[in-house]
This record gives C-alpha cells, sequence and structure tokens, in this order.
C-alpha cells in the first residue's frame, strides 16, 4: 500500500468519527480543549486499534466481521442518535432550560465507548484487508488514528461553532446525524447505495 493510499485511506476512515465530532461540539458553547482531547483520543485510538485487531483475527473471524459490522455500527449509532433525539424533545416539552442552551457533550466512557466503536468497525475490516495485503500493521493504524484524532479535533471546533448559532437544536441535529450515519453505514453494506 503507498503513502498516498494511506492517507486517502486515513481520511476516509476518520469521517465518521468527523461527523460525531461534530455533533459533540454543537453541544459546546466554547470549545474545551480537554474535552475536546479526550473526543479526539477515543476516535483516534479507537480507529487506531481497530484495524490491529482486525489484522490479528482476520484468518478466524474475517467472514463474521464482514457480515455484521454494518449492522453494529447502525445499530450502536441508532440508538445514541434516537437517545439524543428523544432528549431533545423531552427538553422542549418539558421547557426546563429557559435559556435554549442543550447540555454539554458527555466524555462519559459510557457515551464515549459505543461512539468510538461504532465508528471505527469499519477500520476493523480494514485491518482484515491489511493481512491479507500483507500492510505493515503497527505505522498504518498509528497513522489512522493520528489522522482520526486530528480530523476529530477540527469536527469539535467545527460544531462548536454552529452550536453556538444554534443551541435549541443542537441536541436534536446531532441525533439525527447519528442516525443517518448508522443508515448510510448499514445501506452501503447492504449495496443499496454507494458512495
Amino acid at each position: 500500500m503507498s503513502l498516498v493510499e494511506l492517507v486517502l485511506l486515513a481520511i476516509a476512515l476518520s469521517m465518521d468519527a468527523f461527523a460525531v465530532a461534530i455533533c459533540a461540539g454543537l453541544t459546546m458553547p466554547k470549545v474545551n480543549l480537554k474535552k475536546a482531547l479526550v473526543i479526539g483520543g477515543y476516535f483516534g485510538g479507537f480507529q487506531a486499534a481497530m484495524p490491529i485487531i482486525g489484522y490479528l483475527v482476520a484468518k478466524l473471524f474475517a467472514d463474521l466481521i464482514i457480515t455484521w459490522d454494518h449492522w453494529i455500527a447502525f445499530g450502536l449509532l441508532a440508538f445514541i442518535g434516537g437517545k439524543m433525539i428523544w432528549e431533545s424533545l423531552e427538553k422542549d416539552d418539558s421547557d426546563d432550560d429557559s435559556d435554549g442552551e442543550v447540555a454539554e457533550a458527555s466524555v462519559k466512557p459510557s457515551v464515549m465507548l459505543p461512539l468510538a466503536l461504532a465508528t471505527s468497525i469499519d477500520a476493523l475490516a480494514v485491518g482484515v484487508s491489511f493481512a491479507f495485503l500483507k500492510v505493515s500493521i503497527v505505522p498504518a493504524a498509528a497513522f489512522i488514528g493520528v489522522t482520526t484524532m486530528a480530523i476529530s479535533l477540527l469536527g469539535v471546533k467545527i460544531g462548536s461553532l454552529f452550536g453556538t448559532r444554534f443551541k435549541s437544536k443542537a441536541e436534536f441535529a446531532g441525533g439525527v446525524i447519528l442516525v443517518l450515519i448508522g443508515l448510510k453505514i448499514l445501506l452501503e453494506h447492504l449495496g443499496v447505495i454507494a458512495f
């Protein structure tokens, strides 16, 4: 695999994490560097670890991974996105938030682990293909992880810029985006759409 191919692959793999990072940034009126680094660290760390895991178990689990990866990603993203939509609608109904602000993005493991897992399942499948292509896995995975972390930090900043302008609908929009990302992953793998 050439360097150009690796760069393009790393950028492509980071796009789901980028979109989710934008969603997190939507709820941050001002970028909190610590939270942004945690978000980037989760996404970058998972994007680096998953190809290694995929690489190591390629011969044993390749068919299972490829068969179920899109369903797992869809389920996790749809659940989390649906929860965000539900919570945003509950806030509108209860009107507890009189100033229109949404709760700032949580970086608790219970929130970040499923998001990082859902956005990195494709990287697991890439690791499987790396095993068959005889790619040097550690440098490739490290490059993918660093790229994803940087792009995720950018996503948090972009989301924050938009979130300060559209506070009352940020959580709802973030939930819809997560559900749509999950649906896109599912439809791509089922061959309904091609991107």
